[in-house]
């Protein structure tokens, strides 16, 4: 069964560091990056299929935290703290996840076309023996898509990977008209609720500049 396959090292880090990103997403990780976070990468092996009739926030979290928990069980460091994330695009309550091919992509994006979907992702953080989590939803809205942009876009190759067939981060964000909420979490990973969990949980927000005194 592909959830009891055991997590891949990827980017193991500093040994020092204390945080784990249970994901193989680079831009997760950039994203951490940028607010100054440093983890190590653990890539989590777990079934991603939704269940019959399961909510789409309720798929991101639990899937985030089936990724965190999973990592965490297979590590020796009782002192890390590991991050997990899962990050979806729903249409009228329907969940879509990454397409399967090329032509399933252009079902996505003429799905989108126009009209607004919302974009869920769920992050949890397991550490001292408990699994925190949260859900933060951002809402899009494409303009109306021509199939030749739809075309030109999917031969980019560039939808494959990603939830909904488009990356915000790239030149599928010209076909964004308007985003509420956090642009991060349509990346992959709303950064700002993600730096509270891990204050919550005992990780410095904010770990560059010097040592400040109080």
């Amino acid at each position: 069964m592909a959830d009891r396959a055991e997590p891949v090292l990827v980017d193991p880090g500093e040994p020092a560091l204390r945080l784990v990103l249970a994901s193989g997403s680079p831009r997760r990780k950039e994203l951490l990056a940028r607010a100054g976070v440093r983890a190590r990468i653990v890539v989590p092996q777990i079934d991603e299929t939704p269940r019959a009739g399961e909510e789409p926030t309720a798929y991101v979290e639990r899937l985030a935290r089936a990724k965190a928990e999973s990592v965490a069980a297979a590590m020796d460091d009782d002192q890390a703290l590991v991050l997990g994330a899962d990050t979806t695009v729903a249409l009228s309550g329907s969940i879509l996840g990454k397409p399967v091919d090329a032509a399933d992509a252009r079902v996505m994006l003429r799905a989108l076309s126009g009209r607004t979907h919302q974009v869920h992702t769920g992050v949890a953080v397991v550490g001292d023996s408990r699994t925190t989590s949260s859900v933060t939803t951002s809402e899009v809205t494409f303009r109306a898509l021509t199939q030749d942009e739809i075309d030109a876009y999917v031969d980019t190759g560039d939808p494959l990977d990603k939830a909904g067939a488009y990356g915000i981060q790239g030149v599928a964000g010209q076909f964004v008209e308007t985003l509420v909420g956090s642009a991060s979490n349509v990346v992959g990973l709303p950064v700002a609720q993600t730096l509270v969990l891990l204050a919550e949980a005992g990780h410095p927000a904010f770990t560059w500049g010097p040592p400040r005194s109080h």
